[in-house]
């Protein structure tokens, strides 16, 4: 059972082909993977428009690229996988277009994949993933949830962001620092000079009591911080929104105190979530899942309680095809997926909008 995955859901284009064969988890046997961010660079932010074109030009030279790494030729592929959502609604139809198209081609079902269940499910590829039941970590983009899943498919929500999701939380404050794009990478390389402790901001919703997440006033109290510090500045006006006239020095002890705050809300609530369903598995999983300082503090914190936590790998963590073509696979295994059902009706659609808990 080949599976040919395509991921094209907002700046990044992934192909990958994987082997669902039998009961044993998906193999990967290719992968490629092209980042659009020198590109959107320019902008500060990722456009659109620019987006979908650029994945039009990608992905077929990348899907000849997947195959000659595994060897294989495209007749041999069983089904095809794409992205239907969530994303930006462009870049969706040209990933979906494509593996539609090349489906009807080859007389190949198509499988429609939730991109947040691709990111859920990716440590299973890697060298130490993890076993049902566990609660999940999902912290990418614009999503910051705490799930509890006990299978493919059996996702249970225990709580999520209420306005700003970490990975907002990073970029806005590497924007106010006047951090490039991606801001979230760069904030975090900056914070590797800089003291954690320098600041004291905010850990919204902490001590709440429930599960769920709020970042927008870590971003606030980011963004007085920065203006305090700029009008404090011999060379700087007060009006100062970007902290151009701050040292590199005040700059990195700002980045790490914004680090600081976030990485301890994620690993205080992720234990808290472990302790109130009584698991003894964590999975993390999406872009901020790569965070050093992240995986550090919550490696520390589940060795002492004797807790497992499984991540993907680095290279997965970013969105790409491996982790649809793998969902997909999973699902086909887990009978989720009718296979002859998939075929044969090529027609498709769209979800830039689709919360996961109504994936059927």
């Amino acid at each position: 059972m080949l599976i040919l995955g395509f991921e094209s859901s907002c700046d990044e284009t992934g192909v990958a082909l994987v082997d669902a064969s039998g009961t044993a988890t998906p193999r990967l046997l290719g992968h490629a993977l092209h980042s659009q961010i020198e590109m959107h660079q320019a902008y500060g932010g990722v456009v659109p428009e620019l987006a979908s074109r650029d994945h039009i030009r990608r992905v077929l030279p990348l899907t000849d690229e997947v195959m000659a790494q595994a060897g294989v030729a495209l007749s041999a592929v069983d089904a095809i996988a794409h992205t239907r959502g969530p994303g930006l609604a462009g870049a969706l139809l040209v990933g979906s277009g494509v593996a539609c198209a090349l489906g009807m081609a080859l007389g190949k079902p198509v499988i429609g994949v939730h991109h947040l269940e691709g990111h859920l499910l990716s440590p299973f590829l890697s060298a130490d993933p993890p076993e049902f039941p566990f609660v999940a970590l999902l912290v990418s983009g614009g999503h910051t949830q705490l799930m509890r899943v006990d299978g493919v498919g059996r996702y249970a929500l225990l709580g999520e962001t209420i306005d700003d999701a970490a990975g907002e939380a990073f970029d806005k404050s590497a924007k106010l620092l006047g951090l490039g794009y991606p801001g979230g990478p760069a904030l975090s390389k900056l914070a590797q000079q800089g003291d954690p402790a320098a600041y004291k901001f905010p850990r919204p919703l902490l001590h709440s009591g429930d599960l769920d997440f709020s970042f927008a006033g870590l971003k606030t109290a980011v963004l007085t911080q920065v203006k305090r510090l700029a009008k404090a500045h011999p060379d700087g006006p007060a009006t100062m929104l970007l902290a151009d006239p701050l040292t590199l020095q005040q700059k990195a002890d700002v980045a790490a105190s914004v680090q600081a705050a976030i990485v301890d809300v994620l690993v205080k609530k992720s234990l808290a979530a472990i302790a109130d369903t009584g698991l003894k598995r964590l999975v993390v999983a999406g872009g901020v899942g790569a965070n050093a300082r992240l995986r550090e503090q919550l490696n520390a914190a589940c060795a002492q309680r004797q807790l497992r936590v499984h991540y993907p790998e680095l290279h997965l963590c970013t969105d790409n095809g491996a982790m649809i073509a793998l969902a997909a696979g999973l699902r086909v295994q887990a009978g989720l997926v009718d296979l002859a059902a998939a075929g044969g009706d090529y027609h498709f659609d769209v979800k830039p909008r689709w919360p996961l808990a109504e994936l059927a």
